[in-house]
């Protein structure tokens, strides 16, 4: 199988992301990262659900980690009757895919594919743990193909000397559009706003735009309208958490206000992903609360007094009016029109960017 995060940056390589071996799946730990390279083991797949409930990894990172974490739990009730290992892999899919309310429904599908591999080991006398394992790198790998089809389309609406606004880290995407516009000669200038409180765009989407040889600039949360009005921004764009079936785009807290900013001023904001089925209307999503000590903090250090209250909603919602495109491995679509996207049924579940 040729693998396609062959000329990412390092954080984009499948090993780097989480890997199941040896009775553990390892993965990168991004709160960290990249300032200190440190991967989080964790030897149960509670511990894996525990790690993405923990942000050790986000992003499209979960759902490799929940896929790999799938194989650990094979690998923990080895030995057991197959009815009870069934019973076990079942469990451990409802604990890996409820790590995060917002995504709980794309994970479950995940969880549901790696259940599905489980199945055809038990059939064939196979290691369930490794046939589990391979079902997750074979699943990595075609999203990571759909998500270079994404690519072409959206860099096809970058000028070839651009200005592009990003938002939080959009990971496979980031490095599909970048991998895309190297090979088309685009000389991309790049600014990602920070993304408080766990500093994402700075510390993620900025490395990796520099690691593959982008001219990057990090801006603080505050900064983006200034930045699309004196800078000459051309296109705004970011990944989403879900992109409901009517239009709504959910994704990092703060990408409404710069899609209202980047429509005031004549900026094409250009969303990357596939629409969900399971979210038909925007009121199916449930909009998750973090811990509000983490406003109050930057990096784990206090910088608001005792007594001071924090507000922490993780994600906000986009309305379709904002939105010039839904940029989607099968093309472009109006916001309004996403249900053309899987009029022939095509799989959202494996397009998360």
């Amino acid at each position: 199988m040729e693998r396609l995060d062959s000329g990412l940056a390092f954080l984009l390589q499948y090993e780097n992301i989480a890997w199941y071996e040896d009775g553990a799946v390892r993965i990168l730990d991004r709160r960290c990262y990249p300032r200190t390279v440190s991967f989080v083991t964790c030897k149960t797949h509670e511990a894996v659900a525990q790690a993405i409930a923990d942000m050790v990894t986000q992003s499209a990172g979960p759902y490799p980690a929940a896929a790999m974490g799938m194989a650990l739990a094979a690998h923990e009730c080895r030995g057991r009757s197959e009815a009870e290992q069934r019973a076990y892999l079942k469990a451990a899919a409802d604990c890996l895919s409820h790590a995060r309310p917002t995504t709980a429904k794309r994970m479950a599908r995940i969880c549901e594919q790696m259940l599905e591999a489980a199945e055809l080991a038990f059939r064939s006398g196979a290691d369930v743990a490794e046939a589990i394992k391979a079902r997750a790198i074979e699943a990595n790998n075609s999203r990571y193909g759909k998500i270079a089809k994404m690519a072409t389309y959206l860099v096809d609406r970058f000028p070839d000397d651009g200005t592009i606004l990003t938002q939080c880290f959009a990971e496979t995407i980031v490095g599909m559009m970048l991998k895309e516009a190297r090979a088309r000669g685009k000389r991309l200038r790049i600014f990602c706003p920070e993304t408080r409180p766990y500093f994402q765009g700075a510390r993620l989407t900025a490395t990796v735009c520099y690691e593959m040889g982008f001219d990057v600039t990090v801006i603080t949360d505050n900064m983006p309208a200034f930045v699309m009005q004196t800078e000459h921004v051309d296109v705004f764009t970011s990944a989403a958490d879900a992109i409901c079936m009517d239009g709504h785009v959910v994704n990092k807290v703060g990408t409404f206000q710069i899609a209202i900013a980047a429509k005031h001023l004549g900026i094409p904001y250009y969303v990357t992903g596939a629409p969900d089925l399971v979210h038909p209307t925007v009121d199916t999503v449930r909009i998750e609360r973090r811990d509000p000590k983490f406003v109050l903090e930057a990096m784990g250090v206090k910088t608001a007094r005792d007594g001071v209250k924090g507000y922490y909603p993780a994600f906000d919602i986009t309305p379709p009016e904002l939105i010039a495109g839904v940029v989607t491995d099968r093309g472009v679509f109006d916001p309004h029109d996403l249900h053309r996207y899987v009029a022939d049924g095509a799989d959202a579940y494996e397009v998360v960017v």
